[in-house]
């Protein structure tokens, strides 16, 4: 995910237009994976020789300074020219994605997608499955949990992009103030908050987003929750209620926030990165793209901020994304051939990171001795790159995403966001969000248990 995004903001409430433009029901398009377009028909061959034919695609994307990556490509297979569109961030882009499939004409030929979203598009045969243009044989270059979320619907309709392995970052002038040592479990976590709240009213040791679904889903992945299940095309489970993570989630965050240990407030504002440069919050639980997040809003905070493991030593992803390849392509073979390099070139995947500011999916980096250990300038003396890496490798396994996780995302703050407060019943808000999203799952025709 891209350093200039705001990663949970993003998954916030859409309009009711924008909804109704995602509401990809498989009634209204027909089929499910696997039939699309160009699908598992392709031929690696052609893929491979189409790095040598004049071509031109285009390609939908909002990470700033991505130019600069594509350029090595466009030097390196002169003879396809690669034309970028900013179509606009998340959800915007998605909208306008949606509406020129529906279309049947205007799509781009390579979109990048969020991993919470790809499914939407996956199940609604609006995305070739990769997987028979050779791209199943890239699996093991990849992080597993990357990989996991661009395989949907035994396909493959996406190539990783980057990845977003959740960290705890965390003030040290705040915790030596404390005598604090980062905490390696929740239960210490708790203790330091309650330490940190009782020393007076200006520091907390973190907050919570009312309309941050984003973070309450990774926060319930690295509790062990896999609250959503996909089987093939129309068949999904939601557990909100009853699973364990989910339960796990509601019980170390429901007495932080009942007992006031934690601010309840709306990240991305002026008046949070006000209190994020201030020393406010002493911990900042966020996916590897934060470094980059916090040099370019609050470079005056450099040096102050560490980076540990998550308490648990266990992780979960907090955001990234995929580039796929859309049915409307006018060449597929070069669009792949195009995903493929991306995310797996040595030179491209490094130009991502070094020059995009994005954090690897790929094993290329992830287990270079090089990047693991390489200075950050915000962080001196410390090696945040070898703590991502660790948190990669220590993302749980099994987690899923709905093929309507837009939409689920979108009512969470009208569910549980209400209990992101003190006086909230956080268990009966996952019960009430679970209620509201099987009902939608349902009137777009899944199958829903």
């Amino acid at each position: 995910m891209s350093s200039s995004l705001r990663p949970s903001a993003l998954t916030r409430a859409l309009s009711a237009a924008a909804l109704a433009a995602l509401s990809l029901s498989l009634t209204a398009c027909g089929g499910g994976p696997g039939s699309s377009d160009g699908g598992s028909k392709g031929d690696p061959a052609a893929v491979r020789a189409a790095l040598d034919r004049p071509a031109e695609i285009t390609f939908w994307t909002w990470v700033p300074n991505i130019d600069k990556t594509v350029a090595l490509f466009e030097k390196k297979y002169p003879k396809i020219k690669v034309n970028l569109v900013n179509a606009g961030r998340s959800k915007d882009e998605y909208t306008k994605l949606t509406t020129t499939l529906k279309a049947g004409t205007g799509a781009p030929d390579v979109v990048q997608i969020e991993y919470f979203a790809l499914p939407q598009f996956a199940m609604t045969k609006s995305l070739v499955d990769l997987a028979g243009y050779g791209s199943a044989a890239l699996k093991d270059e990849f992080a597993d949990s990357a990989w996991s979320q661009v395989s949907v619907a035994d396909g493959i309709y996406g190539i990783p992009q980057d990845t977003g392995p959740m960290a705890m970052f965390y003030r040290k002038d705040i915790l030596d103030r404390f005598g604090a040592t980062p905490p390696s479990t929740w239960e210490e976590y708790g203790a330091l908050a309650r330490k940190i709240h009782d020393a007076g009213p200006d520091v907390r040791i973190t907050y919570v987003d009312p309309g941050d679904a984003g973070t309450s889903n990774s926060l319930i992945w690295q509790a062990g929750g896999k609250p959503y299940t996909v089987d093939g095309a129309t068949d999904v489970a939601v557990d909100l209620k009853n699973d364990a993570g989910a339960k796990a989630y509601a019980d170390t965050w429901g007495p932080l926030i009942e007992n006031k240990l934690v601010d309840s407030t709306a990240s991305w504002t002026d008046e949070w990165w006000k209190s994020m440069a201030s020393g406010r919050y002493a911990t900042w639980l966020a996916g590897a793209w934060a470094p980059a997040v916090l040099e370019q809003n609050i470079p005056q905070s450099g040096g102050q901020w560490s980076v540990a493991p998550m308490p648990g030593g266990v992780s979960a992803e907090n955001g990234g994304s995929s580039v796929a390849v859309t049915t409307q392509a006018r060449n597929k073979e070069a669009s792949v051939a195009f995903v493929q390099w991306l995310g797996t070139d040595p030179e491209a995947v490094r130009s991502l990171n070094s020059q995009v500011g994005l954090f690897p999916a790929t094993k290329v980096l992830l287990d270079d001795p090089g990047f693991r250990g390489a200075g950050v300038p915000f962080f001196p003396g410390g090696k945040p790159n070898e703590v991502f890496a660790d948190m990669s490798k220590a993302v749980r396994p099994g987690w899923q995403y709905l093929p309507f996780q837009v939409y689920a995302n979108s009512v969470f703050k009208d569910s549980v966001g209400q209990a992101l407060q003190p006086g909230g019943n956080l268990p009966g808000a996952l019960a009430t969000w679970q209620d509201r999203v099987k009902a939608y799952g349902k009137e777009q025709g899944f199958t829903v248990k």
